[in-house]
């Protein structure tokens, strides 16, 4: 690789000093995007109480639907571009690039035809109660229309922290996080514009963080590789076959999480509203844990990586090590937190009775979940960061159906312990990721898992 370049090398120097130097970035950006999509919650919660939680709850669940093929296909694009970089194939790397941009542009435009076709189905699949589902409805249908936004923006970052780069992303996100905030406010507290309002200031916020992401790399595109040009945007046949050999299992591991979500979420909001607004505090603290652990998996799966692309093989272990280390520190003090507090904890999300009320049954569950946080983030970072397509389909299968879905309906239904069984299932869920990733790392099977750049000549 040449110096001027925007590429990262991961595979030397201290493995902490690189994960936190990655990840602190990484985690920073992935706060403020949570607490854009918190905002919304927040500021519903205290403006439509329960009923605007659950409205942001059940909606944002479609949206999650709606994106996860596209999500799953540029989170596979960033470990491909990983390996690549530090198999040092500089032409690979700008044909890959151009290959992704056109397949998630295909994919965002697919999802967004099916859910505003499909939109209403899903809603009742989702047993939205029907006080919330109007609410709902706004929201969604508002929300979908930025779904480019939101697939320029994960290419753009999937490029840059593919390369070793998790700083500029930051900044993307910090802008649609503040402009959210605000335009929240004075949408929903403001001009009463209720979840429409919600939506509509989450769309602008990702539109906007879209065009300073484009500008940003236009004006660097030198740098990186790849230049813009209309007729560099094009699938590549030597590209496009480990994209989607790693694309559709990342994205059926993130279908199964999402739409097992999915599934306990219609159980339990088939209780009312109250317990679907509580579901929605439980979802957000999940995703709070998810932040760190998203971000420890992200900068380990990159390190691995480049490492396996560099056929680094001795710090594979280390780097998993340390992964955990930083991850328990962080999720174990947080988890002690709402252990502690719970009820100042969920006040943050409303302030209506009904729901602090009955909120007592939600603490364990949502201690369990956040712990998984440790274990998910050890186990993904070396799935991920080999590339390993099966490992993925297994992990769905443990984690969306086996164990999300069969635990929670054993538990729910059989036990009868109904919305408290449904989130015990859906905590243990979490775990499952580490299960694997341990035996595999105890095969030893990694260190020969190099079918991504195996086919680039």
């Amino acid at each position: 690789m040449e110096e001027k370049t925007l590429v990262k090398d991961l595979t030397q120097g201290s493995i902490a000093k690189t994960l936190i130097k990655y990840a602190a970035p990484l985690f920073v950006a992935n706060t403020l995007q949570a607490v854009y999509n918190l905002v919304d919650m927040m500021v519903m919660g205290q403006v439509e109480g329960g009923v605007g939680m659950a409205a942001v709850n059940i909606g944002g669940t479609v949206v999650s639907m709606a994106t996860f093929l596209m999500i799953g296909f540029t989170n596979a694009g960033q470990i491909i571009l990983a390996q690549l970089v530090g198999a040092q194939k500089r032409e690979s790397i700008k044909k890959m690039i151009g290959t992704l941009f056109v397949v998630t542009i295909i994919i965002a435009a697919c999802m967004l035809a099916i859910c505003l076709i499909f939109g209403s189905t899903i809603l009742r699949l989702l047993n939205a109660d029907p006080v919330a589902a109007p609410y709902a409805r706004d929201y969604y249908l508002t929300s979908i229309c930025g779904i480019f936004f939101i697939a320029g923006y994960n290419m753009f970052c999937a490029v840059l922290r593919g390369m070793g780069d998790s700083r500029r992303p930051l900044y993307f996100v910090a802008i649609a996080s503040v402009l959210n905030i605000i335009l929240d406010i004075l949408f929903v507290a403001g001009f009463h514009w209720s979840a429409f309002g919600a939506a509509l200031a989450t769309v602008i916020g990702q539109s906007v963080s879209f065009f300073f992401a484009l500008v940003y790399l236009y004006r660097r595109r030198e740098s990186f590789g790849f230049d813009f040009k209309l007729s560099s945007f094009k699938i590549y046949r030597e590209q496009l076959r480990p994209l989607i050999k790693l694309g559709i299992p990342m994205s059926i591991q993130m279908a199964s999480v999402t739409i097992s979500k999915a599934v306990v979420s219609a159980w339990i909001n088939t209780s009312g509203y109250m317990y679907s607004a509580l579901n929605g505090i439980f979802s957000k603290l999940a995703m709070f844990m998810g932040i760190i652990s998203n971000s420890m998996t992200s900068a380990g799966g990159a390190s691995i990586a480049q490492c396996i692309g560099a056929r680094k093989f001795e710090r594979v272990p280390k780097i998993m090590g340390m992964v955990f280390l930083i991850t328990g520190v962080i999720c174990g003090a947080v988890s002690l937190a709402v252990l502690l507090f719970p009820t100042f904890a969920f006040q943050l999300f409303t302030t209506d009775p009904a729901v602090i009320d009955i909120s007592d049954i939600l603490i364990i569950p949502a201690v369990i979940v956040m712990l998984s946080g440790i274990f998910r983030s050890v186990g993904m970072s070396l799935i991920n960061g080999s590339g390993n397509s099966r490992l993925n389909l297994i992990v769905a299968i443990l984690d969306g159906i086996v164990v999300r879905i069969g635990l929670s309906y054993l538990l729910g239904f059989t036990f009868n312990m109904s919305v408290r069984g449904f989130w015990f299932g859906d905590a243990f869920a979490g775990y499952m990721p580490f299960v694997v990733g341990f035996v595999f790392l105890l095969t030893g099977r990694w260190k020969t898992n190099r079918h991504i750049i195996k086919e680039d000549n």
